[in-house]
């Protein structure tokens, strides 16, 4: 979850993190890779997920992971004024929200479409490439468990390449995401396979039910 600054976790963002990797270590979850986006809320998140691994297990290993600039999120502030380029101000009430969404919402189905190109954004397509790029290294560079760390648009882009699944298709997956929410994969040389989408396996338990956030 993100503070005022999107690129910059907030308290409870740090705290989810955290909780993850105790969870991983708890279940006695090793990962052979890591694969993050550059910014600094990827890096943010697994220096969260790997404390708590730690925390969990004194014998936890550490990993450093490999940079992937194409599993960085889209910008949603670019991908709004593409289709409304008169000045939006941040949504504070219920109404400024919905109407906030539903530019999001049209502007992602453009850009997916290639009727616009957000400014300083790639292509939908190349962005796609970039997302796609990641999970064919994985596929033909590792047999073991790999943890990617990204974004909601990366996140539910993926998924819906997996699936064979349209541009809306991916809209409505990534407006469902939760904060750290985990998505598996089974992979092994010629494909991927979706496991499980938008978990909170770290969250499940009463006293955290107050931790649960969107992205």
């Amino acid at each position: 979850m993100g503070a005022d600054d999107y690129d910059n976790l907030s308290e409870l963002g740090q705290r989810q993190s955290l909780r993850l990797g105790q969870t991983f270590a708890a279940k006695g979850l090793q990962f052979e890779a890591v694969l993050t986006g550059s910014l600094k809320r990827h890096a943010q998140t697994w220096a969260g997920i790997q404390r708590g691994m730690a925390d969990g297990d004194n014998s936890a290993q550490t990993l450093t992971p490999s940079i992937w600039p194409g599993l960085n999120e889209y910008d949603s502030d670019a991908v709004i004024a593409a289709v409304h380029p008169a000045p939006h101000a941040k949504p504070i009430t219920p109404e400024a929200y919905r109407a906030h969404f539903r530019l999001l919402r049209e502007g992602l189905l453009q850009w997916a479409s290639g009727s616009v190109v957000p400014a300083g954004m790639p292509s939908y397509s190349e962005f796609v490439k970039g997302i796609c790029a990641a999970l064919d290294h994985v596929r033909s560079q590792h047999s073991g468990n790999v943890l990617l760390v990204s974004s909601g648009g990366p996140i539910s882009t993926a998924v819906a390449q997996i699936l064979g699944a349209s541009p809306e298709a991916f809209i409505e997956l990534n407006m469902r995401l939760r904060n750290t929410a985990v998505s598996e994969f089974a992979f092994n040389p010629k494909r991927h396979a979706l496991l499980t989408f938008n978990t909170l396996p770290h969250l499940d338990a009463p006293q955290f039910a107050d931790w649960i956030s969107y992205a």
